[in-house]
């Protein structure tokens, strides 16, 4: 394993009471002898959004699939919702919702269908048809769900997506870029459905440094190449020192 450069890593002591949603300690992860996350640490409590800022190459989407148990860690300890990964990741899944930057919906089949599907896997029961309809409503999807998703717009189709996500209310929501492809009249649809609670925390990755660090109670900061910048409450990082960041600064 290569080693990594020296970074400073401020880890305030946790001060929430809450459970812990998800922790990593010493968190590596290869593609070969490509090291794309090196040593990254991270605690995040439930009711809390922990927002990932980097630029390209940092790391930030292998870091989401690593914690919706898509990805092995190379090394390093990672629990999420009291599971450890990759040993528990089965008692994990039904509990994560993960929004990337693929739907995960089949195309010839219809957003209503692939709701359907989602609900059957996720194994909700007879509540599902009136929990697909409220989600399709309150997006504004009501009238184009029994279309083909390949006939869709990537707003549509994002928004879809999002309906996939929470379908099974997550108690852990993984977003990568959730308003990629959304107008905003779409966006101002979505984000309540996607919003934190009480009994459920989130992980944030955007490029968008003054409303990521609006958003946050904690932040984790990656540099390039996937070494950790920063780690901590989110009032502990400027938007300026996240700019630097991006922009390759020690």
């Amino acid at each position: 394993m290569a080693e990594a450069a020296s970074v400073q890593i401020a880890t305030p002591p946790a001060t929430s009471a809450a459970p812990i949603a998800a922790s990593a300690r010493g968190l590596w992860r290869e593609f070969g002898e490509l090291p794309v996350l090196r040593d990254v640490a991270l605690e995040l409590h439930r009711g809390e959004t922990l927002v990932v800022l980097g630029p390209n190459g940092a790391g930030k989407t292998t870091l989401l699939r690593v914690l919706a148990t898509l990805l092995r860690p190379t090394a390093g300890e990672v629990s999420v919702l009291g599971c450890s990964l990759p040993r528990e990741s089965w008692r994990a899944r039904g509990r994560i919702g993960y929004l990337g930057h693929e739907p995960l919906l089949y195309r010839d089949l219809t957003g209503a269908e692939n709701l359907r599907f989602a609900a059957r896997l996720q194994g909700l029961g007879p509540g599902a048809p009136g929990r697909i309809a409220e989600l399709v409503d309150r997006v504004g999807m009501s009238r184009r769900a029994d279309e083909q998703v390949r006939t869709l717009s990537a707003g549509m189709v994002q928004r879809l997506a999002v309906c996939r996500a929470i379908l099974h209310e997550p108690e852990l929501l993984l977003l990568d870029e959730p308003s990629s492809h959304l107008d905003p009249e779409a966006a101002a649809l979505v984000e309540p459905l996607l919003a934190t609670a009480p009994d459920r925390a989130r992980v944030l990755v955007t490029h968008e440094v003054d409303s990521g660090l609006a958003e946050a109670d904690r932040v984790l900061a990656l540099r390039a190449g996937g070494a950790v910048a920063y780690e901590g409450p989110a009032n502990g990082l400027s938007a300026g020192d996240a700019r630097a960041i991006y922009g390759g600064a020690p």
